[in-house]
């Protein structure tokens, strides 16, 4: 049984149709790219996933559980974790407490047990002491020790776009939605955050839906690779597949390029 699914999910905003029967179904520790051309419907459909939207027709499951009616915070509840196209990070606070605050959904007891001596206080420090391992295990993953206790606005780009990995790790999901996690890297940071989404994998036992531009990342990290274009799926299978199918290279490079391409490969 896979762990995720989509059925025939549509998105229409007025006269516009973001999404067009999408439908999708992920493995349980696998690794399955969405690309597309700009507009291709990509964070539209994340934002569905997460419960930012509500579609207008369709359905989204993860674990038997339908996700459709859901809030955000119930999806993330159930084990569905995210991050930004646009980082969404706290600048005015540290790496540390930006990791933190991923694990408020953990968070049983309230403010005033959390400041007291009481007993009840005493279980809720026992608590804070083990989110704070947790994180504490997730700097030292990501190798951000060096900016534990720096604030986040004055950290490099790249190093933003890991700590924000790091705090959706926080939240212990099962399932994590990666908005273009290689954007504005350099090669070597994307060559290290390839080597984390493997051990995320491998150690967190997470499985990974990443929508990305840069190619030779997609190439090299998915199993299954799905292709939207106007919000519609042309194309969907293993990689080296995909990159040879030509209603893929149409979408990105146009027809006559296309078929000039498809012939020369035939020649």
């Amino acid at each position: 049984m896979p762990i995720f699914e989509i059925k025939n999910l549509s998105m229409v905003f007025g006269g516009l149709t973001a999404l067009d029967n999408v439908s999708l179904s992920v493995e349980k520790g696998s690794t399955t790219a969405v690309i597309g051309p700009n507009g291709a419907g990509k964070t539209t459909l994340f934002n569905c996933i997460s419960g930012l939207y509500k579609p207008s027709s369709g359905e989204v499951v993860f674990k038997g559980q339908r996700l459709t009616d859901k809030k955000p915070h119930q999806i993330a509840n159930l084990g569905v974790g995210r991050t930004f196209q646009n980082i969404e990070l706290f600048n005015n606070m540290t790496t540390l407490e930006n990791l933190m605050l991923g694990r408020h959904m953990h968070m049983k007891t309230g403010l005033w047990a959390s400041c007291t001596w009481w007993r009840r206080g005493s279980k809720a420090c026992r608590l804070e002491i083990d989110h704070r391992a947790r994180v504490e295990r997730i700097i030292d993953f990501l190798d951000l020790q060096s900016a534990r206790n720096r604030f986040v606005g004055g950290l490099p780009y790249g190093t933003q776009k890991v700590v924000e990995l790091g705090r959706a790790l926080a939240t212990e999901p099962e399932l994590l939605l990666l908005d273009e996690p290689v954007a504005g890297m350099n090669l070597e940071e994307k060559q290290d955050l390839l080597f984390w989404l493997q051990d995320i994998k491998d150690q967190f036992g997470v499985t990974l839906l990443i929508i990305e531009h840069d190619m030779r990342v997609v190439m090299e990290i998915s199993d299954k690779v799905m292709v939207l274009n106007y919000g519609k799926p042309i194309a969907y299978g293993a990689p080296d597949e995909v990159q040879k199918n030509p209603d893929v290279l149409a979408a990105y490079i146009g027809d006559e390029q296309a078929a000039a391409q498809a012939g020369g490969q035939h020649a």
